[in-house]
């Protein structure tokens, strides 16, 4: 047990955590500069920089993917890009398909284990950049498909390091646990983000959905949601099979780079499925389990000064991979 986090007293709540830095990191300190990447399929995905990337060709590069849902906006996310800007790194969050605030051009969406565009936008990134010292970093949803990706690449990934938070890497369980208890405030939170940014993708393309006889006012949580979309428009049988085949716990020991995975013991969206057996893992793979934490929240420091424990532990981590040769 690692013993480096300590909860804001009073904060121990896995469920203040959780909420917590939507509080602390309400605005975006600085607007991110946006670039639209069109993908092979004719489709897109919004990149937001931390700064011009024509003239950080040559600085460290941290790459961010969101969680479900998620985007720059999301508090992890721009909070950890300004820690970047002022550490001289450039950082970038490349946005899954119609989580930038526009709907994406084909039926298929994003989901964990959907790797393509990542893989895809990390060669572009390398080709277009030159090449850098570069590390990823995945929250939650894109946690997950972060090590779905690392597991595949292997030695060919383009990455030196990357750090994986409050992952649902058992699938299964994971949504089983969000329709237990008070979890069930996420899944509905969560369950209705995706039922309007379908909507809006059906309200800018009415005829997208390849799926006769669908409805989103029968969908009542996210294992319904993925058997129901995510698995038919993804090539997956059921809902089942998409979380048997994408969950990434099972893959780690093919991971080849430096990672460090993060998880809290009280996280409400995770079941103690996703906890891996640390005998197993390769010597490559840091595995930090605290006491406390809530899901992607970590709020340590005081009232009066609150810290977001993510934004020293992520980059104090990285530091010797993306600094070594830079």
């Amino acid at each position: 047990m690692d013993a480096q986090f300590q909860p804001m007293r009073g904060t121990a709540n896995p469920h203040i955590q959780t909420l917590l830095p939507r509080l602390i990191r309400r605005k975006i300190e600085q607007q991110p500069v946006w670039q639209r990447l069109d993908l092979p399929d004719g489709d897109f995905v919004d990149l937001a920089w931390s700064e011009a990337p024509e003239g950080a060709k040559h600085k460290p590069r941290l790459v961010l993917f969101h969680g479900l849902e998620g985007s720059v906006n999301s508090p992890y996310a721009h909070g950890l890009m300004d820690v970047c800007r002022k550490n001289g790194w450039l950082a970038v969050v490349m946005h899954f398909r119609g989580c930038s605030g526009e709907p994406n051009r084909s039926p298929r969406a994003y989901h964990s284990g959907e790797t393509g565009d990542s893989r895809f936008f990390l060669n572009w990134l390398h080709q277009t950049l030159g090449p850098a010292p570069t590390a990823a970093v995945g929250y939650s949803l894109g946690g997950n498909m972060l090590g779905c990706y690392l597991a595949e690449a292997g030695e060919n990934t383009l990455l030196q390091a990357a750090v994986i938070v409050s992952a649902p890497l058992m699938l299964g369980p994971c949504s089983y646990r969000l329709e237990q208890g008070l979890s069930r405030v996420y899944n509905r939170y969560l369950l209705n983000e995706l039922k309007h940014s379908t909507q809006r993708k059906l309200d800018r393309y009415p005829d997208i959905m390849p799926l006769p006889n669908f409805s989103l006012k029968n969908i009542h949580s996210i294992r319904e949601f993925d058997n129901t979309l995510t698995a038919p428009l993804h090539g997956f049988k059921n809902a089942d099979d998409y979380y048997h085949q994408c969950s990434a716990l099972p893959m780690l020991p093919a991971i080849q780079i430096p990672l460090l995975i993060i998880h809290a013991k009280d996280d409400p969206f995770m079941a103690p499925e996703v906890i891996p057996d640390l005998s197993q893992l390769p010597e490559n793979i840091e595995y930090q389990l605290t006491e406390h934490g809530g899901h992607v929240g970590f709020v340590s420091g005081t009232w009066k000064k609150p810290q977001m424990w993510l934004e020293q532990r992520i980059p104090e981590w990285l530091t010797p991979y993306l600094e070594k040769t830079a």
